[in-house]
């Protein structure tokens, strides 16, 4: 039977109000907030007083179905190609981007740069996952390893000019840009911008329930998975990261009053070296102040070598946090220069024997850590931190945060519309 045009609108407009029908994410665990929470809620280091109280809205809700009132949304699903600029051009546009992942993973060519943008929200349901187009392939691994690459150092050593013109300090990065320019004959080196989203100068953003999967990591001096660079006011909720090229989630040049909260950090066959995961300030030229951070609930895991984080200048208050990522390198919580770290209630797996080294830091409390038979001393002086929060035993972590983290927030689309 063929519909008039009117009941056709009407027919449209209702399917539109159920899919919008309030049903909440539903976030399974007790100790989840289900919503902003610790740095990224405040204005100041140390005042918990009203006045330096801030209200993460995003694009005017942090949940999903949307309600009604907002009328700045847009929903994306892939269509199989680049969706770098879709995207884009979406959170430029509309406050609240939802991510619907029924139709496949959404791929982009290049990191979408978003810059000065204030009040948004990105959301995902139906396993949202956001794909960097090029990734490390085999052909790769083995002409760097026939270069031998893994004995150089990533931190110094012999660099040279490339056959590019670029200059190059480091040993390691080195020869392996030239041996990728070698083996592709990409002399622009174009892959180096494979990441997935950065956002500048941007304020009271909202990004959840997403899945960040990037190309492997390896030293090129590349791009992050996410970064967040010169932005206040975030807060990054159930999230997932893997393989970032040279970190999986950076923040730094003076950004501040982030939360990243429920999030899981890994890396699979896909990287080669450099797993370095999380960095908090991008050198000891950071100006202080700044980098005020709360990660809470989180969990590192398999293949994650170090900076779980790596912080400087910044107060930073690691909560609940499960660290599974047994054959670190470095430390995993590293406080360096002119930073505070509050350190409590984290769960360390057997097997982990780097799990804490300061350098350079001006304080660090450390406290109710399942590490009980090798404690860290802290220092004198007792690290703070102006807002209250929710807190777990840390006999807890593994079971909360080994559950929970990472994007399990389930919608009624999730459940097939139960």
């Amino acid at each position: 039977m063929k519909l008039s045009k009117t009941t056709e609108k009407l027919f449209a407009t209702l399917c539109l109000s159920m899919a919008l029908m309030p049903v909440n994410m539903e976030a399974k665990s007790n100790h989840d907030l289900g919503k902003p929470f610790g740095f990224c809620t405040r204005t100041s280091r140390t005042d918990s007083s009203s006045a330096c109280a801030y209200n993460v809205t995003g694009g005017g809700t942090f949940s999903y179905p949307i309600p009604e009132t907002i009328q700045s949304v847009k929903v994306l699903k892939s269509n199989g190609g680049d969706m770098k600029k879709t995207i884009k051009n979406a959170i430029k546009k509309y406050s609240v981007v939802v991510l619907d992942g029924s139709a496949g993973d959404f791929i982009v060519s290049r990191k979408i740069e978003l810059r000065g943008l204030t009040g948004r929200t990105v959301i995902g349901i139906n396993g949202a996952t956001l794909r960097t187009q090029w990734y490390v392939t085999d052909e790769i691994k083995t002409a760097l390893d026939n270069a031998g690459i893994p004995r150089m150092s990533t931190a110094g050593g012999t660099g040279g000019t490339l056959t590019n013109g670029a200059r190059v300090r480091e040993k390691a990065e080195y020869n392996t840009r030239q041996t990728i320019i070698n083996l592709t004959g990409d002399t622009a080196e174009t892959y180096r911008d494979a990441g997935v989203m950065s956002l500048g100068g941007c304020s009271n953003v909202i990004i959840r329930n997403i899945r960040f999967y990037g190309p492997g990591s390896i030293d090129v001096g590349g791009s992050d998975l996410l970064s967040l660079v010169n932005s206040r006011n975030v807060w990054v909720d159930h999230c997932e990261f893997y393989d970032g090229m040279d970190g999986n989630f950076d923040i730094t040049a003076s950004s501040d009053f982030i939360t990243v909260s429920w999030c899981t950090f890994k890396y699979t066959a896909h990287s080669y070296m450099h797993q370095n995961t999380n960095l908090v300030g991008y050198s000891d030229r950071e100006a202080t102040g700044y980098l005020n951070i709360t990660f809470a609930n989180n969990h590192w895991g398999e293949g994650c070598r170090q900076r779980m984080p790596m912080g400087r200048v910044g107060r930073i208050h690691m909560l609940n946090n499960y660290y599974t990522c047994v054959g670190s390198t470095a430390p995993c919580i590293n406080p360096r220069k002119s930073s505070e770290f509050l350190i409590e209630g984290n769960y360390f797996a057997d097997g982990i024997e780097n799990a804490f080294g300061a350098n350079g830091a001006d304080a660090f409390t450390w406290t109710k850590t399942n590490r009980t038979a090798t404690p860290y001393e802290s220092t004198a002086t007792t690290v703070t931190v102006p807002y209250i929060y929710k807190e777990m035993s840390v006999e807890q972590v593994p079971t909360e945060v080994g559950t929970y983290a990472g994007a399990t927030l389930q919608t009624a689309d999730d459940w097939g519309g139960r």
